[in-house]
């Protein structure tokens, strides 16, 4: 959301992008949970996602994700399974353990927040809400009282995400497709990626990994351009460590003026992973990126003031990948990647 618009505004924006993308051949589109947070209108997820999908024809669309702790899996599997009724072959659950929002948000989702336990054993949680969830979207058991009406049978695929390599162990263990997080937590991306593989194993819907990877990116005509657009990145993360709102507010000339030298340091480190640039270099940074981690498929984060801006880079980097013949995710479409021109910026 912009700063003080209504969130229909928002809204209609991703629908907007939704329908570009598909045009531009796109593979998905995925939206988060988010709760409590000034600037993100992405709190009821399965809403969104009907939403978006019955404003669109072919592309899948899913969740990135649901926070499954915040949610009874029962729940969800009732939601997804209604979903994919609407829109057969469309759906795609997503389901991370994050909590989605800050502690007072959790304590109103009714999460038990589970401040004695470590990790380890809330990563034991998790795998238990996502094996119930998985029962309830696979074939019905034997002897099974409790079914989701609709979801039991429909085999929902589900991905899970992560930002850690305790996330990427753990799919590798359950054979399911892995997507990780680098758009926020891009240190661990090589790290994960390695892990991931290493502890894979095949299962019933996957005979080998698959991983998708998350950056932000930016394309634009020229390197300048795209890096005077990326500030807005940059002043929503600024927001995000002093605890404000994290509305989209207009670029800026420099980030000087806005950020200390800490918080500086603090927000590349988050952004490190970013791909900004003209077509040029945006193509060499998904080509590095690929080639780190060997990613299946990548899953752009775009965030422009300006609409135009937005939609803009997503069509370049559809053409991109098109041109490195390369899976994407939430992305568009055709024009030949131009020479880079002499950066003015």
């Amino acid at each position: 959301m912009r700063a003080g618009e209504p969130a229909g505004s928002a809204i209609a924006r991703s629908v907007e992008l939704a329908r570009h993308a598909e045009r531009w051949g796109y593979k998905r589109y995925w939206l988060g949970e988010h709760h409590s947070i000034a600037g993100l209108a992405g709190s009821a997820t399965a809403v969104l996602i009907g939403h978006v999908a019955g404003a669109t024809e072919r592309i899948r669309v899913g969740s990135g994700g649901v926070m499954l702790p915040n949610h009874a899996p029962l729940v969800v599997a009732e939601q997804f399974g209604t979903l994919e009724a609407l829109y057969p072959g469309r759906i795609d659950l997503g389901v991370g353990r994050a909590p989605g929002g800050d502690p007072a948000a959790m304590r109103a989702l009714g999460r038990n927040l589970g401040q004695n336990g470590d990790d380890s054993s809330k990563l034991d949680d998790f795998s238990q809400r996502l094996e119930e969830l998985r029962g309830y979207l696979g074939t019905e058991k034997p002897g099974q009282t409790v079914r989701a009406i609709p979801g039991q049978g429909s085999n929902v695929p589900i991905t899970l995400l992560g930002s850690s390599c305790a996330s990427a162990q753990l799919a590798g263990q359950l054979g399911l497709p892995y997507a990780f997080a680098a758009h926020f937590a891009p240190e661990h991306r090589v790290a994960a990626a390695k892990l991931y593989r290493e502890q894979f194993r095949a299962s019933e819907r996957l005979s080998k990994p698959y991983l998708m990877m998350a950056v932000p990116v930016i394309a634009a005509e020229t390197d300048g351009a795209a890096r005077r657009l990326f500030t807005t990145v940059q002043q929503r993360s600024l927001r995000l460590i002093r605890n404000e709102g994290v509305e989209l507010l207009p670029a800026v000339d420099s980030m000087q003026p806005l950020w200390s030298a800490a918080e500086r340091v603090a927000i590349e480190s988050r952004l490190a992973a970013a791909i900004v640039g003209s077509d040029w270099t945006v193509k060499a940074g998904l080509e590095k990126l690929v080639g780190q981690t060997g990613a299946d498929e990548v899953m752009v984060v775009t965030d422009t003031y300006e609409q135009a801006d937005r939609l803009e880079s997503y069509r370049r980097v559809a053409a991109i990948a098109a041109e490195m013949k390369i899976k994407t995710a939430r992305h568009r479409a055709p024009a030949l990647v131009r020479k880079p021109k002499p950066d003015k910026g």
